[in-house]
């Protein structure tokens, strides 16, 4: 292993483990909190590691200039779809929820070529497009018939992707990629977020409850790695694969998520998986592969005559 791969191969790891583990700390979380509980702990932590970050490498606060931008990437990008996935893990495995969030790349294709016109929809996109959706109705067993609770909980999960689909094209085009790229440092957009996502997420947890029973050790373990790891180590760690790799390779640690989360669900929690929800995780994974060009189908070549 070269010095070059060491350098973005620890981290990369560490982030997939992570945020494919987020899913049952959110488990973790709800034996104790409401949805909005949830959310606002992973936010309010995630925004305190920041905070702490931020002081040690003197990384100021973003300027007012970006906080209406900062406002509406963070509802897209945490507390709306953070509390989406609370909201759904009452009703559905942690597994599962995190194998429709491995449905991230495809939505985010879709935000992309409906935000940028310029952004063609090629046929490798659609086809990527046609098997990663596909893909998703697999995972949900749509031929089975749904329980209304179990429909609920992965229609929220499934508004939670895409609420991430339409976040990643705005913060391109609006924070990350417009004329406030320059002022803005990968640790200062991100505790932009944290500071106001936490904002949104507190009048709501004010007026549907933080807690529905005694808050036990599960759930603040649950908390405390969903907030200071999820929330705030792991934008770190992403950041330092995009500079040590490049973001391409940043952006298929979303392929891993979903096998740590199937993996956590079914050694620490005991959930039983179905057949269709890996088999449809993998046509999703595959999908986004070839919608972004990692996996390109071969064209038949014409025969030649011999000579």
């Amino acid at each position: 292993m070269t010095s070059g791969q060491r350098g973005w191969l620890v981290p990369y790891v560490l982030l997939a483990l992570i945020w494919g583990g987020s899913f049952y700390f959110i488990k973790l979380g709800l034996q104790s909190l409401t949805p909005a509980g949830v959310a606002l702990s992973r936010l309010a932590l995630g925004l305190l590691t920041l905070l702490v970050v931020s002081a040690v490498t003197r990384t100021r606060l973003p300027s007012r200039s970006v906080w209406v931008p900062l406002f509406i990437a963070a509802a897209a990008m945490t507390s709306v779809p953070w509390l989406l996935f609370a909201y759904g893990e009452q009703h559905i495995s942690s597994a599962l929820a995190g194998i429709i969030n491995g449905a991230t790349p495809l939505m985010t294709l879709v935000a992309i070529l409906l935000a940028f016109p310029e952004e063609k929809p090629t046929r490798q996109r659609v086809l990527g497009l046609v098997v990663g959706f596909a893909g998703v109705h697999i995972v949900m067993g749509v031929w089975q018939g749904l329980v209304a609770g179990t429909a609920l909980g992965m229609a929220a999960c499934v508004a939670a992707v895409g609420c991430y689909g339409f976040a990643f094209p705005y913060v391109r085009r609006h924070l990350t990629g417009g004329p406030n790229a320059s002022a803005l440092t990968p640790i200062a957009l991100a505790t932009g977020l944290m500071i106001m996502g936490t904002a949104q997420a507190l009048p709501l947890t004010m007026l549907t409850g933080y807690a529905h029973r005694p808050i036990g050790y599960p759930a603040v373990l649950g908390m405390l790695a969903l907030g200071c790891l999820g929330s705030g180590l792991a934008y770190i760690l992403n950041f330092r694969v995009i500079s040590r790799a490049d973001a391409t390779t940043a952006s298929t640690v979303t392929y891993l998520t979903p096998l740590v989360a199937v993996a956590a669900g079914e050694l620490l929690l005991g959930e039983h998986i179905t057949w269709n929800q890996p088999v449809g995780g993998l046509l999703v994974v595959l999908g986004a592969s070839i919608a972004q060009g990692l996996v390109r189908p071969q064209r038949r070549r014409p025969a030649t005559s011999g000579g």
